[in-house]
């Protein structure tokens, strides 16, 4: 507005972006919120107790087919060749929806007259002829949960250019029954028979197989989208992915963050 000062730093930020995923969780209802490329995949077991992946998002980039015929739809057919360049919006940005990234929201005339003066023409994609092209609109999805739904994965598109959805689900499997092998062994409850204790001492040593190195799953689940081979963890492979300099980094792996929430069985098996 005329008479206000204006907050570059403030503005700067409103340049860059974020895509996010969101899981409410009320009772039995699980509702997922998507905005952009991260992914939300549900771990269940099956009735044969082998573990399947159910995601629950949809990407929002140009690998979603009817992403890209909305953008082409939003806009007029001369821009049908422009709007998507290179697998990205307007030939720059790779998720088709995201919170900020303004530059691609403003009005032309704010672009021009504020923006660009500001911080430079480079700033205004090319093509900018009838924004917004980019909308922080989310895609929201309903699963009703039961005691077959053990845990979700969120996690950034950086996990899933590494491993597929079903591999990480039977990472987290395989983590959470090697995991109890990490604790001393408690007994459940007291006047257990031999017989009992005895299946627990199997169970146990089977886990031991299987005995995580990691006790957070979502940095078992990391270390193996970066470092399995069909021989085992490469740590040096590791090492020197996540040591690379910011300026060739993206080349190699994108930035991966993974969050593991895991469900109460029981409770759900008796919830209404």
């Amino acid at each position: 507005k005329k008479g206000e000062k204006l907050n570059l730093k403030t503005m700067s930020v409103a340049m860059s972006g974020a895509v996010a995923c969101v899981a409410h969780i009320d009772g039995p209802h699980l509702h997922v919120a998507n905005v952009g490329d991260s992914c939300a995949v549900l771990g269940t077991l099956s009735e044969t107790n082998s573990w399947v992946a159910k995601k629950l998002t949809n990407e929002h980039n140009t690998y979603n087919q009817s992403e890209v015929d909305r953008i082409i739809k939003e806009h007029p057919y001369n821009e049908s060749r422009s709007v998507i360049k290179m697998d990205r919006l307007l030939g720059q940005l790779a998720p088709l929806r995201s919170i900020g990234d303004f530059r691609f929201k403003w009005s032309k005339e704010i672009m021009t007259s504020i923006v660009a003066k500001h911080f430079g023409d480079h700033v205004i994609p090319p093509n900018y002829l009838t924004p917004p092209y980019l909308t922080v609109l989310p895609e929201i999805t309903h699963h009703r949960l039961t005691s077959k739904d053990k845990f979700l994965i969120i996690a950034t598109d950086g996990l899933w250019d590494e491993i597929t959805p079903l591999q990480a689900v039977k990472l987290v499997g395989e983590h959470m029954k090697g995991k109890v092998t990490l604790n001393p062994l408690k007994l459940p409850r007291r006047n257990m028979t031999l017989s009992e204790i005895n299946e627990m001492l199997l169970q146990r040593k089977e886990g031991l197989k299987m005995k995580p190195k990691d006790s957070n799953a979502a940095t078992h689940i990391i270390r193996n989208a970066l470092g399995g081979t069909e021989f085992g963890i490469d740590h040096m492979k590791i090492s020197e992915l996540l040591s690379l300099p910011d300026a060739v980094v993206r080349v190699f792996r994108d930035d991966i963050t993974v969050t593991i929430v895991y469900f109460d069985s029981e409770y759900l098996r008796h919830c209404p």
